[in-house]
């Protein structure tokens, strides 16, 4: 089981970067910045500084995420529990990157760790309010309101011109690189927790692995998601994807050193959007579907744990 677990858990990892990854360096490839494969090659490697980064600065999330709290310590000691929470948040997350929608892995683990608990009989609905859902419902409005906010002042001090510069350029992949160091901060102890839960990794142990499996994913599989974020959100010129990914980037990284798990997926778009609502160049043809995948993500997570989980507990 611990095995199974551990496999799990890098499915779940492997997943996350393929769907994620792309998400920082979204605008230097959709403003025709840098090619796909540059864009890919400096996703990877500023994401893994920040999972690196997130064994020192991220501790908090790490705990959050073993479910304490949220579901009896009982339970959450079963490796049945932690198997079952991240097989539901890694199909789910295959299956959205195979359709080509960028989704949330917080709403994924979330949704995961509902469903078990539901099914195992107790869920604390103060504590899942709290810690998870009103973060996660009130980052894609502050992403929004910040791209279009940040964007207006940019523009107004001419640091976000339509056309590429030699200046512009190096401060888009430097914001390109911090939305990418900020999702591997925020995202690498959710799926560490659940090594941590069974003490088959040390904290530090198990996001190495979850690091590596997040760079793979976002190497190889990553094609689709790409494309949705680069070319079917919103158009975008060099200076609107600068602002985009500075807003993201100052969103996650804060929620991140404070413990709140927040969705990359959701301030990264919502900054896009905002800037696209802004700019009048939003394409709600695919923003809607994308808006409609984030609302079905927590409960399909949450019914296929469950699944998983009830499958086991009857097969045991």
């Amino acid at each position: 089981m611990l095995l199974l677990i551990t496999l799990a858990v890098i499915v779940v990892a492997y997943a996350n970067g393929a769907n994620a990854n792309f998400k920082g360096v979204a605008s230097l490839f959709g403003s025709g910045t840098t090619s796909y494969r540059t864009a890919v090659n400096w996703a990877a490697v500023t994401t893994f500084a920040g999972c690196v980064a997130a064994m020192f600065m991220a501790v908090g999330l790490l705990k959050t995420f073993t479910g304490k709290g949220l579901v009896p310590e009982a339970l959450i000691a079963r490796p049945l529990f932690i198997f079952s929470v991240a097989a539901g948040a890694g199909l789910s997350g295959f299956l959205a990157t195979w359709l080509g929608f960028p989704v949330s892995t917080t709403h994924m683990l979330t949704g995961a760790l509902l469903g078990v608990g539901y099914i195992a009989g107790d869920v604390n609905v103060a504590k899942l309010w709290e810690s998870f859902l009103q973060p996660l419902l009130v980052s894609p409005l502050l992403a929004l309101a910040a791209g279009m906010l940040l964007y207006a002042v940019l523009k107004s001090l001419r640091l976000a011109p339509d056309h590429r510069t030699r200046t512009l350029d190096a401060l888009h992949f430097l914001s390109a690189g911090a939305v990418s160091f900020a999702r591997g901060l925020n995202d690498t102890p959710k799926m560490a927790a659940l090594l941590l839960g069974v003490g088959w990794f040390h904290g530090s142990t198990g996001m190495i692995l979850v690091a590596v499996a997040m760079a793979a994913g976002g190497l190889i599989s990553t094609a689709r998601v790409a494309e949705t974020l680069s070319h079917k959100i919103t158009g975008m010129n060099p200076g609107q994807g600068f602002a985009a990914n500075l807003a993201t980037a100052i969103l996650v990284t804060t929620a991140s050193v404070t413990s709140l798990p927040v969705s990359t997926t959701h301030v990264s778009v919502g900054a896009l959007l905002g800037i696209g609502i802004i700019t009048r160049q939003a394409k709600w043809r695919t923003v809607i579907p994308v808006l409609a995948a984030w609302v079905v993500t927590l409960p399909c997570a949450a019914l296929l744990a469950a699944l998983v989980f009830e499958l086991g507990r009857r097969f045991a």
